[in-house]
């Protein structure tokens, strides 16, 4: 396995990196998944399906940025209705609602960490200085409280904060500025080659993490989750980096790239 030296800063994702979702969707909860059901989904002509979530998708990243919890929750409420009202699903108010108070408050249920994570970052700890650099919303801070990550990061740039997502220069430049360390003593983890490639650009090393599907509950069939995650377009997604940048299998494993 390809060793990296004189490292001295350490980013890492948060999805399909360091945690996952136990449904198999971050957007899409067990609790959401009772209504946005695969056999519904299935019902409906595929490019209806993917037209609604695409636009709605949109409009829930047209408000970045978003910088508390109490903003968070009428946009995602807007996202499910949306979709609900696209696909014909005919949600109640109270329904929506309740998908929404799921997605936005529930730290317990809705992400977990890899076997390895906890461990990993202990052994980086210290040693390294550890930023964040994700795509995500302000739940995610009392997300990571609960999960006792957050005290082993020196610094985090969230795309909700900044109004922009990978692989847009400005989330590594942030992270760059807040690490206080130059790119090229610096790695980033991430499990997508579009953001690695974002990342290089600017001279922070990349390692792919290849640990998806995030779940073993995933699904594999026609459905919202195999249009969130790639679905069948997920190897391709993968060999935009293959051979290029050094990859692991889970977290872990970056301890041996750094020997």
């Amino acid at each position: 396995m390809q060793s990296l030296r004189n490292i001295h800063g350490i980013f890492l994702d948060l999805g399909g990196t360091l945690l996952y979702p136990p449904s198999g969707s971050f957007s899409f909860s067990a609790l959401a998944k009772q209504y946005f059901t695969p056999g519904k989904l299935s019902k409906l002509p595929e490019e209806r399906v993917r037209h609604a979530i695409e636009q709605a998708r949109q409009a829930l990243y047209a408000h970045l940025p978003v910088l508390t919890i109490e903003d968070e929750h009428p946009i995602f409420l807007a996202y499910y209705t949306a979709l609900s009202e696209e696909l014909g699903l005919g949600l109640s108010p109270a329904q929506l609602a309740a998908i929404t108070d799921d997605k936005v408050y529930n730290k317990t249920d809705n992400s977990r960490l890899f076997d390895d994570t906890k461990q990993t970052l202990e052994a980086l700890s210290g040693k390294y200085r550890l930023g964040i650099i994700s795509d995500t919303w302000p739940s995610v801070v009392p997300l990571l409280e609960h999960l006792d990550i957050l005290k082993y990061f020196d610094c985090a740039t969230y795309s909700y904060e900044l109004g922009t997502l990978k692989p847009d220069p400005k989330m590594y430049q942030d992270a760059l500025t807040k690490m206080g360390l130059p790119a090229q003593e610096t790695l980033f983890v991430d499990d997508n080659p579009k953001n690695l490639a974002g990342a290089a650009a600017l001279g922070i090393h990349p390692v792919l993490i290849c640990a998806a599907p995030w779940s073993p509950s995933l699904d594999k069939t026609f459905s919202i989750d195999v249009l969130q995650t790639g679905g069948q377009n997920a190897p391709a997604r993968e060999s935009l980096l293959s051979g290029e940048p050094p990859r692991i299998e889970k977290i872990s494993e970056l301890l041996n790239l750094l020997d």
